[in-house]
Order: C-alpha cells, then structure tokens, then sequence
C-alpha cells in the first residue's frame, strides 16, 4: 500500500496526459489511475512515498499551469476503504441510513471520502468520479444515523472553503429499493 496518493485533475485531456507524463517522470511514484473524466477533463491519481507524491504533483501543476488545472491534492496515510470504493469494490449488503457527499471535482470528493471515514465508523459505499455527470463527483457512504451524519458533516466540512462542495445529504432509513437504483 502507497503512503501518499497525489491527485491532479487538468481541464483537458491533452494537457492531463501531459501532466501525468511530467509527474511520472519526476519522482519514483506508481501511476494508480489516469483517464478523461466529463466533461473533457482529465485525471491523474500517482502513489508512493510522501516526498515523492508531493515533487510529482509540484512538477505536475507546474506542466499544467494555473489556467489548466481544476484542483490538485496531496493525501498521506489515505484510508484503504477510499480504493475499495473508487474501484467500485466495496460490498454493500445493507443500508442502514445513506450518507451523499457531490463536489465539483474528483480531488475534492477523494478528500471528502477519505475524511468521512476516518471520522466515523460508517462504510463507504461508493466514489464515483465524474464520469457521465457532467464533471460532478460523488461519494456515498452508510451505517448508523449518528456515524453517517457525523461522517458526511466531516467530508462535507473539509471540502467546503474549495468551493467544490456542492451538496450533502443523510437519509435515516432510506427505503429498500433505494438501494437498487443506487446501485
């Protein structure tokens, strides 16, 4: 497991490739996931020691340039649930209350999942990353009440002064077929 993850998302695919180019050939980090995301952005996820994740996403933003990059972020210790749920992996047998984080771009959503919980003792559900929704990222996360109102205050609260924050929402005891249309 990568102690650090860094995280540039570009606002074209063009330059993202370059971008992931320039932070791969900067320091010793694994490229974790690079890929468009809507509408005609682009992504890049790299991992590995902090130092290394850190000079990556420097030369990154440097490549980018201010006027190309939509947000960027460095994570150390992230919780492992959070790649559990950004590969759609995570095993959800039942819902007991629905916890919605929705952002503006992928980093800050990572940020609000991976803050949610290490906050609370809820289970992420899901990190969708703005594909086919129009740029928007989304995180869902489930449990008891308290923990998920707990845990979407915490991701909600760390993404707020971004300005990527979009919306927030807990449902006590969402109703059973909820959860075939989440997912």
């Amino acid at each position: 497991m990568k102690r650090a993850i860094g995280l540039i998302e570009t606002k074209n695919i063009i330059k993202g490739i370059s971008v992931a180019d320039a932070m791969l050939k900067s320091a010793n980090v694994d490229l974790i996931m690079a890929h468009s995301v809507c509408p005609g952005k682009y992504f890049i996820m790299v991992g590995g020691d902090v130092g290394a994740v850190q000079n990556a996403v420097r030369s990154g933003k440097a490549t980018g340039g201010n006027e190309n990059i939509v947000d960027d972020i460095v994570l150390s210790n992230i919780h492992p649930d959070v790649f559990h749920a950004l590969s759609g992996c995570s095993e959800v047998k039942e819902i007991k209350s629905l916890g919605v984080i929705e952002s503006y771009s992928v980093a800050s959503a990572i940020l609000a999942a991976d803050t949610a919980v290490k906050s609370a003792t809820v289970q992420l559900i899901e990190v969708r990353l703005a594909r086919g929704m129009g740029g928007k990222s989304l995180v869902t996360l489930s449990g008891e009440v308290g923990a998920v109102t707990a845990a979407v205050r915490a991701g909600s609260n760390a993404i707020q002064d971004s300005g990527f924050l979009i919306g927030d929402l807990v449902i006590a005891a969402p109703h059973q077929g909820l959860h075939k249309a989440l997912f």
